[in-house]
């Protein structure tokens, strides 16, 4: 298929999203798109409404996975393409389109020709957007099947230089999880505050600590206060529930389990001190993406000989991706292709996936399943 056919998929995705769980009509186009390929294998509603497709070499050897998103965010696109989004309040601002439009490129390559050794899984992951498609794929006993011996991923990066590739050993994004501490106490009236147990003072308690408490770390760590819910507006009534929502991210996974602990700790002495219910639910969970160092060696051999300008980060990026958790799975490896100094920012309502980024992911991704398998 010609690169400008590509595109026109790409465009079309844009024109069509999705968001997390209800990527049914996405995942339709992907299947429709890989029909014509002929993959040795297909599995559909992997993990909820993913895909993943299999082209097998004629000898043993490793089984590697490339990842691509389906899922748009549930943000009204301001920008105007031409291909501007037809669903009111969804849109595809982080680039999951042109994702996907890269991995189906693979796809063609793969189809034309087949690996020498081992295979070459090409999945499509659903609601990679509120941290929840990775772990269904993994709990999916249809992901047996796929396994790999390696897992690789891109994600375009606004602010670097077009086709700029932005790599880093070790952790390469944060971890981070959503948590919501909700307090019980006892309406009571607003003239006789003395007769209920108002949350008051423990959210405003909470407020103060919590943040305070990645200081206790050696590595970088982060609270930050998102949400804060007290009583209602009844100005004859003394609050008798209360909530507080934060957003706790740190660059190592033993430090954002540990965070989680202390602040359910903290928020259990201060409630009970109170005289206060409590109850925590964690919600848009990711884990660390950490990049395994020989996943690296061959990703980035790969890069370096196709004459791409790399830019080596000395600090992870503090925003989470859904791919850290196959990095607990398997060796695996992520890394970043700039989409241009001035482009908007990701989730930005005006943000639009460059289009010249397709043929270059493609030839870095071709170049690491030539390099595994031949």
């Amino acid at each position: 298929m010609p690169l400008s056919e590509l595109i026109n998929l790409r465009q079309l995705l844009h024109q069509t999203p999705e968001i997390a769980g209800e990527e049914s009509a996405t995942a339709e186009k992907i299947l429709s798109f890989f029909t014509n390929l002929k993959p040795d294998q297909s599995i559909q509603n992997l993990g909820g409404n993913g895909l993943a497709f299999v082209f097998k070499g004629e000898n043993p050897g490793k089984r590697i996975l490339f990842r691509a998103e389906l899922d748009a965010l549930p943000i009204q696109e301001t920008g105007e393409p031409s291909y501007k989004s037809m669903t009111e309040g969804k849109a595809h601002l982080c680039g999951h389109d042109g994702h996907m439009t890269i991995i189906c490129g693979l796809g063609e390559k793969l189809a034309s020709q087949r690996p020498q050794h081992g295979e070459v899984v090409l999945l499509f992951q659903p609601a990679e957007e509120t941290g929840e498609g990775a772990r269904r794929i993994l709990d999916d006993p249809k992901f047996e099947q796929i396994k790999p011996d390696f897992a690789f991923a891109l994600h375009n990066l606004p602010g670097f230089p077009l086709h700029q590739a932005v790599i880093r050993k070790g952790t390469f994004a944060a971890g981070s999880t959503g948590l919501t501490i909700a307090l019980t106490g006892k309406t009571a009236h607003a003239a006789h505050p003395d007769a209920g147990v108002n949350p008051a003072q423990a959210t405003a308690r909470l407020i103060q600590i919590l943040p305070k408490l990645p200081e206790k770390l050696k590595n970088f760590a982060l609270v930050t206060v998102i949400h804060a819910e007290l009583g209602s507006l009844a100005f004859g009534t003394s609050a008798g529930r209360g909530s507080l929502s934060l957003t706790i991210r740190a660059f190592d996974q033993k430090d954002l389990d540990g965070l989680i602990e202390m602040i359910k700790t903290e928020a259990s002495r201060i409630a009970s001190a109170e005289k206060l219910g409590i109850e925590f639910s964690l919600v848009e969970s990711f884990a660390v993406s950490k990049n395994d160092p020989n996943a690296a060696e061959i990703a980035e051999k790969c890069i370096e000989e196709l004459g791409l300008e790399i830019v080596e980060k000395t600090e992870p990026f503090r925003w989470s991706e859904d791919f850290g958790l196959f990095s607990q799975s398997c060796p695996a490896y992520l890394f970043g292709l700039g989409s241009g100094e001035n482009c908007p920012q990701l989730h930005e309502p005006t943000y639009d996936f460059p289009d010249e980024l397709i043929e270059t992911g493609i030839r870095i991704f071709e170049g690491i399943a030539r390099e595994v398998n031949g």
